[in-house]
């Protein structure tokens, strides 16, 4: 199963998205233009306005709303994308070059200014206040999770509680938003569209979950990234946090000083891995993506059967086998 397939009920939408969203990112000053240009041969799998759609089609039908808050939802995601790279020092994106590799830092930040400026202005063109809202919240807890998440890492010392509220806000908040704002352009129903901000949340927290497992179990060939890095970044998710809670104290000072080290070894990055494995870290961080997985299916039960709802549930489907 492709995410081509899980999305089939909205294809035709997502092409006419992807032909205004290449209308929007133009500009005038051509260094700008290059740039996003190569923002477009860094998409990815475009999961996030396809929700956008698949959660209008749910409710009523995709409309000129739709693809707005569509191109507003993939506006967002590129730019923290790119702050994202930046912070990290990351020098590839899906692939091929990241755009602080090839333009540096300076231009990647204000590329990023740019493409999330881009979307606030688009949503004040077309008066959709609504949508701006959500977007500038998801902006918020977006930011809020990355600080909490760099001072957790500097201190070694995060909790379960900790983790999933990092997770929630960098990850799953915008994918949220994706599906009450997909909601939102096609009903006024309260009730429907805070059920489809729940999948989205639900589904936001078992992707982020599934993405840490695959740092431990992942094919970097098909991941695009090293197996290991978080490990190396000395990032704590909830595979090491379970493992570190069930293990004698005299262990969890030795796993914590190999993530203290300066050096990078692959050995080092192996003891750990070892170390989860055998305290059934990944066992339960599987477990408790699938929790997270059937909250979000039980999230549109209520809404009657269709191809949207048909793709919604693949895509939780998807999400939880994906290899990379």
């Amino acid at each position: 199963m492709n995410i081509k397939d899980v999305v089939a009920s909205v294809a035709d939408e997502i092409e006419i998205f992807q032909q205004r969203y290449k209308v929007v990112l133009h500009a005038q000053n051509t260094l700008v233009d290059k740039v996003t240009r190569y923002v477009l041969r860094q998409q990815g799998k475009q999961i996030r306005p396809a929700m956008v759609l698949l959660a209008a089609q749910l409710c009523g039908g995709v409309n000129e709303s739709t693809y707005r808050g569509a191109i507003m939802v993939e506006l967002l995601h590129s730019a923290t994308l790119i702050h994202d790279d930046v912070v990290d020092g990351a020098e590839m994106r899906r692939g091929i070059a990241s755009i602080n590799a090839l333009w540096k830092n300076k231009i990647s930040v204000l590329i990023g200014d740019y493409l999330l400026s881009k979307g606030l202005l688009y949503s004040l063109e077309y008066k959709d206040y609504g949508f701006l809202h959500m977007v500038s919240e998801a902006v918020r807890r977006m930011s809020e999770g990355e600080i909490l998440q760099i001072q957790k890492t500097r201190s070694l010392d995060i909790s379960e509680e900790d983790y999933i509220s990092v997770i929630s806000d960098k990850t799953a908040s915008l994918i949220s938003s994706a599906c009450a704002m997909g909601a939102m352009s096609a009903t006024t129903d309260e009730g429907r569209i805070a059920a489809l901000k729940s999948y989205g949340e639900y589904l936001g927290l078992a992707f982020q979950i599934r993405d840490d497992l695959l740092d431990y179990t992942g094919d970097s060939k098909k991941t695009g990234k090293q197996m290991g890095i978080d490990i190396k970044d000395k990032k704590i998710t909830l595979p090491l946090i379970y493992a570190l809670r069930h293990a004698p104290a005299a262990e969890q000072r030795a796993i914590r000083s190999i993530l203290k080290s300066s050096r990078k070894r692959a050995v080092q990055s192996g003891e750990v891995v070892a170390f989860v494995r055998g305290k059934g870290g990944l066992d339960y961080a599987a477990e408790v993506a699938e929790g997270f997985a059937a909250k979000a299916v039980a999230s549109i039960s209520s809404f009657p059967e269709s191809a949207a709802k048909k793709s919604l549930l693949l895509l939780v489907d998807f999400v939880m086998k994906r290899e990379y």
